[in-house]
């Protein structure tokens, strides 16, 4: 019978499993929200944000309550059949692993022996001055004893003793009984300390806990007012049990009627039934389906110091008269449950809560935790660190913007040590005071000659200007290039620049090139601020590329127009 009952848990949880295995899991709450805090945590909550303790306060959780059913099955001396159990529970969490719940349960066992018993040991309900007397089942067996002697088992319809061939009429064991408990279990949550994820979608845990238990056991011995008569009913092995037992079930009614034997008034009662004090253990798995609901399934055995929760006191070998031993009797609930969490302004019960998960988020994006501020190392002391700086630089130098000396005049000698700052071109190299030699004549009587430089050695190589295929918007790059030139004329106003744009063999060639040259000049008339007849308009060449614009310095006397009229205008306007 209990196989069966582990086969359908086994079911159950398999098609579960699928489901929990697959929650979807995050992050489980902010700990900075202070709604969730209860006021007594209230001051190491207050220190946590201000930097000054490092663990987070721990949150207000929801209480979680609980209905369940499933099998109830008695282990005695009887063989149990599967019974109906149900149960209701209260849980709170004291910390991420441990928890505990209050819970009952009510239960429904039965059982059934398949093998003969011949009124063989104490199988009775009432006591007289001569022994327990077997009157729940056939015909009375009693229990003597002789002076100094052992005890004697008497056939009490002929008062003759026991013996293989008088045993009295052969009965077979049965039971009904309703069992309750109320029991305080402590909880261990087995799996929520997780390393590589925030939540989890399963709980797997394991409980333990003591309370009380009560019950009441009858037999079904009246068929009516008449005893059974099972004397047409041979006993069973283990091998044809099925068949003996679906005789007895042909042969016997189910009412239960005859009480039990109960330790009469020698075991404390509740209501009139016997009342034990009792151990629990078990496990369980629950799979959530919501922040607010989940499912679980559990195993719970319970222990109890008693022996006739079957209504046998004795197990009794039912081929001998000697084999009887004694044990006592617990019970066993398998249980589908559903389970909800209650509770305003609280998190999750901590049981499903990760309390890893704020530890790895901060290290992985940090909110509260507290940083050093950098320390960037400056070596040479000139105001770039030392990730940036390209030389050690002698203290008091000037430097750009990668640590490097400026040297204003490029003589290779650097500002701070350069005793002639700006040395022009044309005077140097210079000494090591950074002073340069002018070119002079036999007639210069030692003044410097003024060499004559020509704009192209001043503008230096200009750069180009490309455009987007088929377009004529200046776009960033280009600005920039831009920029650059109307610097270099800028610093040397005497100069023109000739502005060339290629192609033209038809006439969109022809308009697209004047449109090139044409959105040049206006940038750095209108943007740059450079004159406009400092410019010289050449479009339509040959020999470049027609998404480009070529920039060069005007040669001595160069001459040319800074604006021309269109080529093609309606090409333009289309």
């Amino acid at each position: 019978m209990a196989s069966k009952k582990y086969l359908l848990l086994a079911v159950v949880f398999c098609l579960l499993a699928s489901y929990g295995f697959s929650q979807r899991v995050g992050a489980s709450y902010d700990v900075k929200d202070s709604s969730v805090v209860p006021s007594k945590r209230m001051p190491q909550h207050t220190e946590f944000l201000n930097g000054t303790y490092n663990f987070p306060a721990k949150p207000r959780n929801q209480w979680e309550i609980g209905i369940k059913g499933g099998t109830f099955n008695v282990s005695g001396d009887v063989p149990g059949k599967i019974g109906f159990g149900g149960g209701l529970h209260i849980r709170k969490a004291f910390g991420y692993v441990f928890s505990m719940r209050a819970e009952y349960l009510y239960g429904i066992g039965k059982g059934q022996h398949w093998q003969q018993a011949n009124n063989f040991a104490k199988n009775g309900n009432t006591q007289d001055v001569t022994g327990w007397v077997g009157v729940g089942y056939g015909a009375p067996m009693i229990v003597a004893s002789s002076p100094g002697g052992p005890l004697i088992y008497v056939n009490s319809a002929n008062g003759l003793p026991l013996t293989a061939n008088n045993r009295g009429v052969p009965v077979f064991y049965n039971y009904k009984t309703n069992v309750q408990d109320l029991s305080l279990q402590g909880l261990v949550t087995l799996n929520n300390i997780r390393f590589h994820k925030a939540k989890t979608g399963f709980n797997f845990y394991g409980f333990a806990g003591f309370g009380g238990t009560v019950y009441d056991t009858k037999i079904n011995a009246l068929n009516g007012t008449a005893k059974y008569n099972f004397a047409s009913i041979p006993s069973g092995t283990y091998s044809n049990r099925k068949n003996t037992l679906d005789a007895l079930k042909n042969m016997m009614d189910d009412s239960y009627e005859t009480k039990a034997e109960n330790q009469g008034t020698r075991r404390p009662k509740l209501f009139g039934k016997t009342f034990k004090p009792s151990g629990t253990v078990g496990v369980g798995l629950a799979f959530k389906l919501s922040n607010r609901i989940n499912l679980a399934i559990e195993d719970r055995q319970t222990f109890i110091k008693d022996d006739l929760l079957d209504g046998q006191r004795w197990q009794e070998h039912p081929q001998g008269d000697a084999a009887l031993t004694r044990d006592f009797d617990s019970y066993n609930f398998g249980s589908l449950g559903l389970n909800i969490n209650l509770g305003a302004k609280s998190v999750e019960p901590l049981w499903w809560l990760n309390p890893l998960d704020y530890a790895y988020s901060e290290i992985r994006n940090p909110r509260l935790m507290r940083l050093p501020k950098p320390v960037l190392p400056d070596s040479d002391g000139d105001g770039i660190t030392d990730q940036f700086d390209q030389e050690q630089t002698p203290q008091g130098c000037p430097v750009d913007s990668h640590g490097v000396t400026k040297d204003t005049d490029g003589d290779g000698v650097p500002d701070c040590k350069d005793k002639e700052l700006i040395t022009p071109t044309y005077c140097q190299p210079v000494d090591a005071d950074g002073v340069g030699k002018c070119p002079c004549d036999s007639n210069c009587m030692g003044k410097p000659v003024m060499v004559q430089v020509s704009c192209s050695e001043k503008l230096g190589s200009l750069p180009s200007v490309s455009f987007k295929a088929g377009k004529n918007d200046i776009n960033d790059d280009a600005k920039a290039v831009l920029a650059s030139v109307a610097g270099r004329l800028r610093n040397n106003p005497e100069c023109k620049v000739v502005v060339i744009g290629y192609c033209s063999s038809n006439k969109k060639e022809q308009q697209l090139s004047w449109d090139h040259v044409n959105a040049v000049i206006n940038y750095m008339v209108e943007k740059e601020g450079i004159s406009a007849d400092r410019f010289i308009f050449n479009y339509g060449q040959e020999g470049g590329d027609c998404n480009t614009v070529d920039l060069r310095s005007a040669a001595e006397g160069e001459e040319g127009p800074n604006t021309v009229p269109a080529p093609h205008p309606n090409l333009r306007k289309n």
